[in-house]
């Protein structure tokens, strides 16, 4: 399995960016073809204390790499990520990873 994991930092407004997040941008991301998995996880905070650094992260499992960069070529991959760049580009960092 490979995973695409992306972090979100905390929004300035929560509210909008969850009404964006859950009703346009993971359904846009949900039909990309090979996508296995979806988990999102929103975070409550952090063991040392305080909110923590980031407010939310999805993990996206696709059977290997090779499906996972092929279902971001395609025209869902594109919408998905045309979206995120719009309304969390500067909020969100994206990693490809992998089961240990």
């Amino acid at each position: 399995m490979a995973k695409l994991i992306a972090l979100y930092k905390h929004p300035e407004n929560k509210e909008a960016f969850d009404d964006h997040y859950f009703n346009v941008h993971s359904p846009l991301t949900a039909k990309i073809p090979g996508l296995r998995e979806m988990k999102i996880t929103k975070i409550s905070g952090s063991p040392m204390g305080g909110e923590g650094k980031y407010y939310l992260t999805c993990e996206m499992k696709y059977d290997n790499l090779e499906a996972l960069l092929a279902g971001l070529r395609t025209a869902e991959g594109k919408a998905s990520g045309k979206d995120l760049m719009g309304f969390a580009g500067d909020l969100v960092t994206l990693m490809i990873g992998k089961d240990a």
